[in-house]
């Protein structure tokens, strides 16, 4: 039977925390590629059209992990197995909330960047400006684009446990929990 309901019980995860979590997911390892290739292609004349819609995305990004996370404040989450050890239950913590952490910081680490760089890329999809709160400054352009690069790197390690940690739940362990964020199965 699957979960309807939009909110998170004590035993599965609701549909808009599933929802956040892939639609986030698809877009964080989206952009990390894409960034990947931006800066991996030869210098040419649309490169600031490209860079441009990578701070516009991240700027959503950005927004919509702050909306997750108030999601995930005001619902329960949904409880381990009673069978997992209690090393398990602090390393799927940690991870969580570094997930969190760090797309934060990457994504704000990007804005620093843009307010630094010149042009700035605070034109948003062409529809208004973001404000920006860093000026402009070549260095600190250079220093937070590097850190946005590095900490991008940290986070994708990160996703990639997560993944297997989820892999580990569904065929090794065989407990449920990646049934709960697939399709919300207590």
């Amino acid at each position: 039977m699957t979960n309807k309901t939009l909110n998170n019980t004590t035993r599965t995860w609701g549909a808009v925390a599933r929802a956040f979590h892939w639609g986030l997911g698809a877009a964080i390892i989206g952009m990390i590629a894409y960034g990947w290739w931006m800066n991996h292609f030869p210098a040419r004349a649309d490169r600031f059209f490209y860079r441009s819609i990578h701070a516009d995305i991240g700027y959503l990004v950005l927004l919509f992990t702050a909306l997750r996370l108030i999601w995930k404040v005001a619902n329960p989450t949904p409880a381990l197995p009673g069978s997992t050890p209690v090393w398990e239950r602090v390393l799927a913590r940690f991870n969580q909330w570094s997930l969190y952490a760090l797309t934060i910081l990457v994504a704000g680490l990007g804005w620093a960047h843009s307010g630094a760089h010149k042009p700035d890329y605070a034109d948003f999809f062409g529809l208004f400006r973001v404000p920006q709160f860093t000026v402009e400054n070549r260095a600190a352009s250079r220093f937070y684009e590097h850190w946005h690069i590095y900490i991008a790197y940290a986070l994708l390690a990160l996703i990639a446990l997560h993944v297997l940690a989820a892999l580990y739940h569904r065929f090794i362990r065989k407990d449920g929990v990646l049934e709960r964020m697939i399709d919300g199965r207590a």
